[in-house]
């Protein structure tokens, strides 16, 4: 095994290194090993005082296509923000510590976007119970071709849903995810993410799926109060940056958009 020089894709993952999930990091290790016809780079983010590369498992330390990317401060959104300062791959995705990959789901998705020259190509997700069983998520964002700022449309209200499309999904170009980031927010930063790079640049969702979720009881987004204040507003914010980019994308001027939303925020 050896470093790629010039690898196809790279993957992020924020991790704490968390005991009850080092398992799970493993077995995304060997997920990404059975990847087919892609080469890539894996750029770990360990993130948190407690999160120290020497708690890796052995398999993942010597893997020369990992890089580690350390913060010493908690902070999902500025760890992936931190960690594509380490992408040399031209396409980027992400996948969570717990999370699994389907043997195609890089290639298929890199496949797509160099052949289409689209800016981001998505997969669906498809959530992973104990049992092994995978049910996929009925998507809101429909199979095809979307314009920019078109995803926006299919999330009509913050207050209901989480985005229409999840940034595990997508695949985008290396160089469209530095310009759009995860914002800063304390959770729901991926929303941001996802509204960003659908905002700005045209792609395509397929209808394979690329990304296996898994449900587990540990999952941060599945526990009773991470509904809250933070990520109601984490919601809020990743809609009006939705909202904004495809008034931009309509009006064909950027500058107008903006000076339609401040006058907009001064009447109410």
């Amino acid at each position: 095994m050896h470093r790629i020089e010039h690898p196809q894709v790279a993957v992020i993952t924020p991790t704490g290194l968390r005991p009850e999930r080092l398992g799970y990091l493993s077995e995304l290790h060997r997920s990404l090993l059975s990847q087919e016809n892609v080469t890539w780079e894996w750029i770990l983010s360990t993130n948190g005082v407690d999160a120290s590369p020497e708690r890796l498992p052995p398999e993942i330390a010597t893997d020369p296509r990992v890089k580690i990317c350390s913060r010493h401060r908690p902070g999902a959104a500025p760890a992936r923000n931190t960690a594509l300062n380490y992408v040399t791959a031209p396409y980027v995705t992400a996948a969570d510590d717990d999370d699994l990959l389907s043997s195609r789901s890089l290639a298929v998705r890199y496949e797509r976007l160099v052949e289409t020259g689209l800016g981001w190509v998505a997969g669906h997700s498809a959530d992973l119970a104990a049992d092994g069983t995978l049910t996929t998520w009925a998507c809101p964002t429909p199979v095809g071709r979307h314009e920019a700022g078109e995803v926006w449309t299919y999330w009509p209200s913050p207050m209901e849903s989480k985005p229409p499309m999840g940034h595990t999904m997508i695949m985008a170009r290396t160089d469209l995810a530095r310009a759009c980031g995860h914002g800063g927010m304390h959770k729901g930063e991926d929303y941001a993410f996802v509204m960003g790079v659908t905002g700005r640049s045209s792609g395509e969702l397929l209808g394979h799926v690329v990304y296996h979720y898994r449900d587990h009881e540990h999952q941060w987004t599945e526990q009773a109060d991470y509904r809250d204040q933070a990520e109601y507003d984490a919601r809020v914010f990743a809609w009006n940056i939705g909202e904004s980019l495809h008034r931009a994308r309509h009006s064909g001027d950027d500058d107008t958009a903006a000076e339609t939303t401040q006058r907009a925020e001064v009447s109410r």
